[in-house]
């Protein structure tokens, strides 16, 4: 979401609706405009702050050991925060192991309640978990019906690592909101396909951060308690599966070169 007006509704919107997880990034370049929608919403008695769970990002760029540490606390000051929740780094590159170093230190500090990662693919996961005392609490990545990851999932479970997803909802690719399998489920339990869809995946233990900046869709989305899919809708869903991203190839060197030059500030 851009910074300003849009997001600080979209995200005071969320909290009044019963949200308590909010996530953004220093890459998102909007941190300030949610932490006013935060700072509202508690100066209106709607929450108080320990019971929201404030996730942002380190970006790439601000990779390394002091890096990190400088780039969180600007976070922290543009969230206008006296601590974060989750602190995630964005992308498995650059001196990501510093970088988590940093992250681990300031989680002993208690600036920070958790650290995990982002974009892990199930190699990079065990080999960071393998060589730190401290593992990651999270792993937020690409999880949808069209890319399921169920060995990642797997090894997330065996380290202890939570599966938070991304894009739950595909960044619309594939015609999701109108799938005959989802939409046939969707007709049987009552809700709509984007229920279904982050049902689905609430189900296989996975966290899900759904985006909108539309008061009736953040509403709608918010709605997932109330019913439960079956064993054969599960089933239905799972033969979705690609196998494969449609939205991004971390193993792409293109990706990786454009990352590395991607800069969020000067």
């Amino acid at each position: 979401m851009p910074d300003g007006n849009v997001t600080e509704q979209a995200v005071y919107d969320a909290i009044c609706a019963g949200y308590r997880l909010i996530d953004t990034a220093a890459a998102y370049q909007n941190e300030e405009s949610v932490g006013r929608a935060i700072a509202r919403a508690i100066s209106d008695g709607i929450v108080k702050r320990e019971e929201l769970f404030v996730t942002t990002k380190l970006w790439v760029q601000d990779f390394g050991y002091e890096n990190a540490k400088k780039a969180f606390a600007l976070s922290l000051k543009k969230l206008g925060l006296e601590y974060i929740d989750l602190y995630l780094f964005h992308q498995p590159f650059g001196d990501y192991y510093g970088s988590y170093r940093a992250m681990i230190d300031l989680y002993k500090e208690g600036k920070i309640r958790a650290i995990g990662v982002s974009n892990m693919y199930p190699d990079r996961l065990a080999d960071l978990c393998e060589n730190f005392d401290v593992i990651p609490a999270v792993n937020q990545v690409e999880l949808h019906p069209f890319f399921q990851q169920p060995a990642a999932l797997e090894n997330m479970k065996n380290y202890g690592v939570v599966p938070e997803a991304w894009g739950p909802f595909a960044e619309g690719k594939h015609d999701i909101f109108k799938n005959p399998v989802l939409a046939e489920i969707a007709d049987s339990t009552g809700k709509t396909v984007a229920q279904v869809v982050l049902r689905w995946n609430i189900q296989r233990g996975v966290v899900v951060i759904p985006k909108s900046v539309h008061k009736n869709r953040i509403e709608e989305n918010f709605n997932v308690w109330d019913f439960e899919l079956s064993a054969d809708d599960m089933e239905k869903i799972a033969t979705l599966d690609k196998g494969r991203s449609e939205i991004v190839n971390h193993s792409d060197p293109a990706f990786v070169k454009m990352i590395n030059g991607w800069k969020i500030h000067s």
